[in-house]
C-alpha cells in the first residue's frame, strides 16, 4: 500500500502561519516559559489527498493545521508557486492553515519501488538533477508561504513483519525482527554500509541546507523506520534508525532551519526501554530547537520487537509526553500516524478521527493546568 495514501508523513505549525518564515526560533528562548494555560503545540494532520472532501473530514474533528499535498502537473519533482497557493487557499476555505508539505520523492518507499532513487542510490549526475528540483521546491514554499518541507532519506522503507489483533477487530502492525526474513537478500543499492550512507546524507545537506537558510524553511527529516542491527538488514545499515545517527544528523549542518520530523512512535521503536527513555530524547532534540513536527503515536514493545497501537494503549505515557512538549515549548503540529486498520473502516477515518480527538483533548487538558 502506498504510504502516502495511508499515512502520509508532515512538520511545522499554526505559530507561523502570520510569518511563514518563522525560524526554530519560534521555541520560546531557553529561560522563557510558555504562558501557564497555553500551550503552543497543535493538532495536526498529515494525511492525503487535500482536496475538499478530505479537508471537510478534517475541519468536522479540530484539525486546523496540516501537512498540505498541492497537486502537481506535468510529473515534476517540485510544485509551482500557484499550484502550492491553490493548495492554500483550498485549505483557507475550511479554517485550515498548511503548515508544511512534502516533494512528491524522498518517501517512505522501499528503494526497489521508488521512482526518483538517484539521491538515495548516489547517481551522479541524476542525484544532481533531484536536487536542483528540490531546492526549486523550497524557493516555491517561500514565496507561497509554506514554512516547512519533511521528507526522508531512506532505502529500506517502513519495515514490518505482519499484523496482530488489536481491540474490537482492528489490527496493530508488527515488527518482530527474529522473524524478519529479506526478501531479496538485498536491494538494488547493494550493500550501503554506515560510511557510505554518510557520504549521500552529507552530499544531500551540504547542497539544500543552504538553500533551506536563505529561503527560512525548515526541513524535517523522519527517521529511518524500524532501526535494524549495526550489521544491517537486507545490505543496508540504517544510520538514522539510531538516537545517536539522529544527533550526528542535526550536527551535519548548524542551522535552525535543519531537524527532525520527529516520529515519536519511531523513536520509540529505537529504544531498549521506551516507556523510561523517551521522554530524555524528546528533551535532548526540543530543547536544541530541532523537532519541527511530531507523529505522536505509541508503541508496546521496544527496540526489534513492537505493536504499533491507539495512543491511550501503548507503553508511553502520552499524559507525560505532551507535558514535556508543553514545557520545552514545542510549537508546532502532533499528528496521528500508523492508526491501527479495521476491515470496518475503510481509509483509517475512524481510527484517525479517534486520535484527533484524544490529542485534541489532551492539548485542552494540558492548557487548562496552572
Amino acid at each position: 500500500m502506498n504510504r502516502r495514501q495511508f499515512i502520509v508523513a508532515g512538520s511545522a505549525a499554526g505559530i507561523v502561519a502570520a510569518n511563514p518564515g518563522a525560524p526554530a526560533s519560534a521555541y520560546p528562548a531557553a529561560s522563557a516559559k510558555p504562558a501557564a494555560q497555553s500551550a503552543l503545540m497543535k493538532l495536526g494532520d498529515q494525511t492525503a489527498p487535500t482536496n475538499d472532501v478530505h479537508l471537510a473530514y478534517l475541519a468536522r474533528y479540530g484539525v486546523r493545521n496540516i501537512c498540505g499535498y498541492p497537486q502537481i502537473a506535468d510529473g515534476r519533482l517540485y510544485a509551482t508557486v500557484d499550484e502550492l497557493k491553490r493548495m492554500i487557499d483550498l485549505a483557507g476555505k475550511y479554517g485550515i492553515g498548511v503548515d508544511c508539505t512534502a516533494p512528491p520523492f524522498l518517501e517512505s518507499t522501499h528503494i526497489d519501488k521508488e521512482k526518483h532513487p538517484a539521491i538515495m542510490l548516489a547517481q551522479s549526475p541524476e542525484r544532481d538533477r533531484d536536487i536542483e528540483a528540490l531546492q526549486t521546491f523550497i524557493r516555491n514554499c517561500a514565496l507561497a508561504g509554506v514554512p516547512s518541507i519533511k521528507y526522508n532519506m531512506s532505502l529500506l522503507g517502513v519495515l514490518r513483519t505482519g499484523r496482530t489483533p488489536g481491540r474490537g477487530d482492528a489490527t496493530y502492525s508488527t515488527w518482530k525482527l527474529a522473524e524478519a526474513h529479506p526478501d531479496p537478500p538485498l536491494t538494488r543499492a547493494g550493500r550501503v554500509d554506515a560510511e557510505a550512507f554518510w557520504e549521500r546524507i552529507t552530499y544531500f545537506l551540504d547542497r539544500v541546507i543552504p538553500v533551506a537558510n536563505e529561503y527560512k524553511i525548515r526541513m524535517a527529516c523522519h527517521p529511518q523506520d524500524p532501526g535494524v542491527p549495526p550489521e544491517g538488514y537486507q545490505g543496508v545499515n540504517r544510520v538514522l534508525g539510531t538516537i545517536d545517527g539522529l544527533k550526528k544528523f542535526v550536527a551535519i549542518q548548524e542551522s535552525p532551519y535543519h531537524g527532525l520530523n520527529f516520529c515519536q512512535g519511531t523513536i520509540s521503536e529505537a529504544l531498549r526501554n521506551p516507556a523510561v527513555e523517551i521522554f530524555d530524547v524528546i528533551r535532548y532534540f526540543g530543547t536544541r530547537k530541532k523537532i519541527f513536527n511530531v507523529h505522536f503515536r505509541n508503541i508496546r514493545g521496544h527496540r526489534d520487537d513492537f505493536i504499533e497501537v491507539y495512543p491511550d494503549e501503548g507503553d508511553i505515557d502520552f499524559v507525560k509526553a505532551i507535558k514535556l512538549y508543553k514545557e520545552i515549548g514545542y510549537p508546532y503540529m502532533l499528528m496521528p500516524d500508523h492508526v491501527p486498520l479495521a476491515q470496518s473502516d475503510p481509509g483509517s477515518l475512524q481510527s484517525f478521527a479517534f486520535c484527533y480527538g484524544y490529542i485534541r483533548g489532551l492539548i485542552q487538558s494540558v492548557n487548562s493546568e496552572a
